[in-house]
């Protein structure tokens, strides 16, 4: 059994903590093809930074079962982000406590600005960083020894693991039990907390829709998650102009103007986005796949694929996935 300790503080950002608990205490984890020597593969146990009550930024009450400076064993330990990691003298406190074990740690992760805590060990200086977007900046400013990448929801450098913010931290755990369980327990995980796609660390943290939808303020806020659902159906001008209730000019020209893309080439990105993701899976031929997002052939596929990255489906299935492990960064997923 592998523990899992997670850090608790007043005012902790919620699901930076719950969501990585949840999904190492999965219920999907008590299949038999998971189970370790006949128990769970893992026991989550939190830890207070001051004491064992605290409260989370959303008003919820938590009680750890440990208190720094705590000499408890773990496996892996998360330091989540909130507003409470940033006050006076608690990321100090909780940089001293991890650098003190990091050696008998076999891994280190944060999630959003738990980075914060994590940073102030020096233990990530010249590694590669995630971290919320919001908070890049403040993050490169205060700690010019990381390299932050501005986009990622998660890297792994070394035994070191970020993440970006709130939801993030989620697919950061189930990376984490693919590297140790394997593709079908992470999925199995994903599956029971009806996690609608399990996105790979590269994903940009601001989509292509969301931004759509941001940008949007009219009768178009919504035309970006439906194309993205319904990628198999007719998306031509016509019918997205008629789901839009304007006429095929008017919706051509407000798109554009709007978005600086045509529909056509919107829906094409959201065709080829989706089409990366589902290769990196490795779970369907690639001819399954271009036909799962929307292209009548492979060989239409191919050509868009090869249009816009510059490499073949198979050439990047094959060199995102050079040892079939999550955190893989070979490519960058759009």
């Amino acid at each position: 059994m592998r523990r899992i300790g997670i850090l608790a503080f007043d005012d902790v950002q919620a699901l930076d903590l719950f969501g990585p608990a949840d999904v190492f205490g999965s219920d999907a984890l008590d299949a038999p093809e998971f189970l370790v020597g006949g128990a769970r593969p893992y026991e989550v146990v939190l830890i207070g930074v001051n004491k064992r009550r605290c409260t989370t930024s959303s008003g919820v009450d938590v009680h750890a079962r440990h208190v720094i400076p705590s000499a408890v064993d773990l496996d892996t330990l998360i330091i989540p982000g909130g507003r409470g990691l940033r006050r006076d003298g608690v990321a100090e406190r909780v940089a001293m406590w991890t650098a003190a074990r990091a050696s008998r740690t076999r891994r280190i992760a944060s999630v959003c600005t738990g980075i914060y805590g994590l940073a102030l060990t020096g233990l990530l200086n010249g590694r590669d960083v995630a971290t919320h977007w919001a908070f890049v900046a403040e993050v490169q400013r205060r700690f010019p020894g990381l390299r932050v990448n501005p986009d990622a929801l998660f890297l792994k450098d070394g035994r070191f693991y970020t993440s970006a913010g709130i939801t993030a931290g989620i697919d950061l755990a189930l990376a984490m039990v693919e590297e140790d369980l394997g593709p079908e327990a992470a999925l199995a995980v994903a599956r029971e907390m009806v996690v609608y796609l399990k996105r790979s660390g590269g994903q940009d943290q601001y989509s292509e829709p969301l931004r759509f939808q941001v940008l949007a303020k009219d009768r178009l806020a919504d035309l970006a998650a439906w194309i993205g659902n319904h990628l198999r159906s007719d998306l031509s001008v016509d019918a997205l102009a008629d789901r839009a209730c304007l006429s095929a000019r008017h919706f051509s020209r407000a798109f554009k103007q709007r978005f600086q893309a045509t529909p056509a080439e919107f829906v094409e990105d959201a065709r080829l986005s989706e089409a990366c993701r589902r290769l990196t899976a490795r779970s369907s031929s690639i001819e399954a796949i271009a036909r799962s997002v929307g292209y009548t052939s492979a060989d239409a596929f191919r050509r868009a694929f090869e249009r816009k990255y510059g490499v073949s489906p198979r050439h990047y299935r094959r060199r995102f996935n050079v040892t079939a492990k999550p955190f893989s960064r070979a490519l960058h997923v759009p």
